[in-house]
């Protein structure tokens, strides 16, 4: 029965069935395992009354208002449809060897058997040398192995750890749309107030870049007050694919400074920038080591998502707070896992700057998929947003959306509902951008889809064979 379940979650994650593959959870994309249909009610142990129904416990307030997911929606919906999927952020090919053997010496390992066992709760002794002799060359200065450097449960408790390490109740937390949907729950579950400032285009038809889309100064600086603990900003953005310049960086840092507020750097696609921009990390701005939290992912930067191991550093007196939070949540990671990054790491280290190095071959290679993915879009009739990084990409859909009936429900964005149809009627999944948004500001999504690139070439393509159908059948009235 056990596999059965786990073959039919792989289908419907990825259009095509995977016997050896279990049940898949995928963090920074949020993907959440759900059931194949909605569980029947447990039978009572004995007969409630309505005298003792009103005694029942309940749950926390603070979990009222953000039960909803767009993952577990459209998770759901890819098992029923089982479409060719597009939605979801993780590659359908294989690691790099390096990390994949790394991992089988570490857990079959005869000289060291205690590398099945606990480590260093702040981060396996290797990993955190590996990540502090990295960053320390990135960011220019010397980071303390023991008090800068955090190792978590993948990205997504690197931010939980950081927001609920350094916001109070009634702090505001600054968040620019589009945003990774994990910050806004967060910030509530910490007792904060998001406030949430947009990345507007300049430009709206046509092919257009992820280098269109900027954000006010007037409207970011009024988002700035004495309340403001942090602002969050997610570079290479998902799922936009902007990679900020470091004009733009100098713009939030100074407002930061000004207003004696922390940046928290989301930089979990920091490999993952094209030909014509470069990442610039805010740590090394002037007077921002010292107000700046960075969030890196090893799912991001060695394809291995489902290893849910991340990282923050900063400050020995900022990252005390994210410290104390993991300490007496998680407590400690995987520490095989840690032992096989650690050793990736190590290997790139000694391949850094050239060709062969991951962090150069994987964006060589995506920028060519990039590149393939915007002429299939286009040649279907849709705008594409050329992606500056990352590997998500979204398409203006108007063209297709004002010549059918997409249905669904009118009390739901555009967006949501031309998903849906797309994933019952046309058997292809991407992910609708209007919920990387604050409600006030869904409009500036909703005409949008993303779709994933990070795929095998033959599912790229595949996918383009459904969308030019689709337009074929549009040119000819048949929809």
């Amino acid at each position: 029965m056990l596999s059965q379940l786990s073959r039919a979650v792989v289908r419907g994650l990825n259009g095509t069935a995977c016997a050896s593959y279990p049940v898949i959870c995928h963090c920074h994309s949020a993907v959440q395992a759900t059931p194949l249909s909605p569980a029947p009610p447990a039978a009572p142990y004995h007969t409630t009354t309505m005298a003792n129904t009103a005694a029942l416990p309940t749950i926390a307030d603070k979990t009222s208002g953000i039960e909803k997911s767009v993952w577990v929606e459209f998770i759901q919906l890819a098992l029923e449809v089982k479409p060719l999927n597009l939605g979801q952020g993780f590659p359908d090919f294989a690691a790099p060897d390096t990390v994949r053997q790394a991992l089988s010496e570490a857990t079959l390992s005869e000289t060291n058997v205690l590398l099945n066992q606990y480590t260093r709760g702040f981060g396996h002794p290797r990993l955190v040398a590996a990540l502090t002799k990295l960053y320390s060359k990135l960011v220019e200065r010397e980071i303390n192995p023991l008090t800068e450097m955090l190792v978590t449960a993948g990205a997504y408790e690197a931010l939980f750890a950081t927001i609920m390490g350094l916001v109070n109740k009634g702090d505001e937390v600054i968040i620019i749309e589009p945003f990774f949907d994990c910050y806004v729950p967060q910030v509530k579950l910490a007792g904060g107030t998001p406030v949430f400032v947009p990345l507007r285009p300049r430009k709206t038809t046509g092919v257009t870049s992820s280098a269109d889309w900027v954000l006010d100064p007037n409207e970011l600086a009024s988002a700035f007050n004495d309340r403001t603990k942090a602002i969050v900003v997610n570079t290479p953005n998902n799922p936009l694919g902007k990679v900020f310049s470091e004009e733009e960086l100098m713009m939030i840092a100074g407002l930061c400074k000004k207003h004696n507020a922390v940046a928290i750097m989301d930089e979990v696609y920091e490999w993952l920038f094209y030909t014509g921009t470069k990442h610039v990390r805010m740590a090394t701005l002037p007077g921002m080591w010292e107000r700046t939290i960075t969030i890196g992912s090893a799912g991001k930067t060695f394809s291995v998502t489902g290893w849910k191991i991340g990282w923050a550093y900063g400050p020995a007196y900022l990252m005390k707070g994210p410290q104390i939070i993991h300490q007496h949540s998680v407590y400690t990671c995987t520490t095989p896992i840690q032992e096989a990054v650690a050793k990736g790491f190590e290997i790139e280290l000694e391949r850094y700057g050239t060709p062969e190095c991951y962090f150069k071959s994987l964006p060589a290679e995506l920028e060519v998929k990039r590149d393939n993915i915007v002429k299939i879009l286009s040649d279907a009739g849709l705008n594409p947003i050329i992606p500056e990084g990352g590997y998500f990409i979204l398409a203006d859909v108007r063209d297709i959306t004002d010549k059918i009936d997409i249905g669904g429900d009118p009390n739901e964005r555009k967006d949501f509902r031309f998903v849906k149809w797309l994933s019952r009627n046309r058997k292809l999944q991407g992910i609708p951008p209007s919920a990387f948004y604050s409600p006030e500001h869904g409009d500036i999504g909703e005409n949008y889809i993303r779709f994933c690139f990070i795929k095998e070439d033959k599912n790229l393509e595949k996918a383009g064979e459904i969308l030019r159908a689709l337009k074929k059948d549009l040119d000819e009235g048949r929809v």
